[in-house]
């Protein structure tokens, strides 16, 4: 009874102080308890580690379906991490840029000037080439960056868009071809994959240089208006549509995306030329389109947006808010 007595206060003890010994089992085949001093220390296991969190939504390469009503519809998602490209079939197919190269224009320029300053009326020119796709304001800045709009049988494109061909690595951009606009800026011909280059472009420092580039993708964040009438007026207009609108906040709250959209009806061919870009820290996405003008812009605005839509991963419950009309495939 005393030795079970004196075990009780020993097993008490130990716990309170926070070891626990268990005696040592003996290997007599008599059946008999450890001797003096055959406690062993058994730690006690470790808890199992928490599963690692997923990683947050992103836009990865994946499959795209639209009911598109149009000529052409091109898409292509540049990995700015691993500098993977993927997108549609045709993602090296080109079509006129509209105001989407005004992002461009506007890093040519400040690149040019370095650590200097703008002129005050300049820089908001700049300011309201981006946020407003002002069509006046961006023609300034192309000046300055000396630009050249010559209309030619030329298929040179002028030194501002050489640049970008240069510098963001280019390969199927070429001079607009659009009579009798031939060689305007607006009318350069490019893919969607040169313009998810040019979005990593922008975004990695290389189009505006160091001290220019935060500034260029804070206004492109900062992108004004929408496609409602009151927003369209004939040289400038609200931007804030598309890729943008389907992204989830998921997304969205990782911090700033940046983007440029550009639309114009061209009445020689009788289309909407609707291109839509945006970038942020891990990707850069264009959509660019071409489809009856009888459609609208919501029609084009509504494509970008499903098209960034099926691309999130993971795809969260009901994040595809835009309608879909699943007829068509690409």
């Amino acid at each position: 009874m005393r030795s079970r007595v004196t075990m009780v206060f020993a097993v008490v003890a130990v716990i309170l102080g926070g070891v626990l010994l268990v005696p040592r089992l003996s290997t007599d085949e008599s059946g008999g308890g450890a001797g003096a001093g055959g406690a062993v220390n058994v730690a006690a296991s470790a808890p199992a580690s928490a599963p690692a969190p997923p990683p947050p939504p992103t836009l990865a390469a994946g499959r795209v379906s639209v009911a598109f009503k149009g000529d052409f519809f091109s898409w292509s998602l540049l990995d700015r991490r691993s500098g993977k490209i993927s997108g549609s079939s045709n993602m090296t197919s080109t079509s006129s840029t509209e105001s989407m190269i005004k992002a461009w224009i506007v890093s040519d320029y400040l690149r040019q000037i370095g650590d200097r300053e703008p002129p005050p009326a300049l820089q908001e020119s700049a300011r309201l080439a981006i946020i407003d796709s002002n069509d006046g304001t961006a023609d300034k800045v192309h000046a300055a960056a000396g630009g050249s709009y010559k209309p030619s049988k030329s298929s040179i494109p002028d030194p501002v868009i050489q640049r970008a061909i240069r510098i963001c690595g280019l390969t199927d951009t070429k001079r607009g071809n659009v009579e009798p606009y031939t060689g305007y800026w607006s009318y350069t011909r490019m893919s969607p994959r040169d313009a998810a280059r040019v979005g990593d472009c922008i975004a990695d420092g290389k189009a505006a240089g160091p001290k220019w580039t935060k500034w260029v993708l804070e206004q492109m964040s900062q992108v004004r208006g929408t496609t409602a009438k009151k927003d369209q007026k004939p040289d400038y207009g609200g931007g804030r549509w598309g890729i943008i609108d389907g992204l989830p906040k998921s997304i969205t709250a990782q911090g700033p995306v940046s983007i440029k959209n550009g639309w114009t009806p061209i009445n020689s061919d009788g289309k909407w030329h609707v291109n839509c870009l945006a970038v942020n820290g891990k990707w850069s996405l264009a959509v660019m389109l071409r489809y009856p003008i009888k459609q609208g812009l919501d029609y084009g605005a509504q494509v970008c947006a499903s098209v960034a839509a099926q691309l999130v991963t993971p795809q969260p419950g009901a994040a595809l808010k835009v309608p879909q009309q699943p007829v068509g495939k690409l």
